[in-house]
């Protein structure tokens, strides 16, 4: 039974995992020697938890990987899905960025964190390099701290 005096709220997606998952996303783009990123980790209520920005990363990267990562879970789908859904109805794009006061970033990158019983409990969001590379480096570090991603493994075309 909890004291009177201490409350404590259920994590889902503690700051260690967070924390892992930058830190393995940023040891993949080093060892691609891609471009600096940006990284976001949100919990599932939108929360960011972690974030990163590599030096050299530009000033806009922080709200783009932000956005990627909040469209996924305002969404319930990875970025990458929601922009193929999404490519030829230009009002709808237009009303969820509206919607979202402009937090809606509709391009790969944005990567749904899964538990084992496929529920997101956040999402991460990483900007810097081509929208593919972005996505890889999400996924590869949502499975290092043994998580699950949706999408489940990166483009074949990821270096693209």
């Amino acid at each position: 039974m909890a004291s009177k005096n201490k409350n404590s709220l259920i994590v889902t997606l503690p700051l260690e995992k967070a924390n892992g998952i930058i830190v393995q996303a940023l040891h993949e783009a080093r060892s691609y020697e891609m471009q600096p990123l940006t990284i976001a980790v949100l919990d599932a209520g939108g929360h960011l938890v972690s974030f990163q920005r590599e030096d050299g990363s530009g000033i806009l990267r922080a709200d783009i990987a932000i956005g990627k990562a909040w469209g996924a879970l305002g969404m319930g789908a990875p970025s990458r899905r929601t922009a193929e859904r999404l490519k030829d109805r230009v009002a709808f794009q237009g009303a969820l960025s509206a919607a979202s006061g402009g937090r809606f970033i509709p391009v790969p990158g944005g990567v749904l964190i899964c538990n084992d019983n496929e529920e997101a409990i956040g999402s991460v969001g990483i900007s810097g390099d081509t929208s593919n590379r972005d996505e890889y480096c999400a996924i590869m570090g949502i499975k290092s701290v043994g998580l699950f991603s949706n999408p489940d493994s990166p483009q074949k075309d990821w270096n693209d």
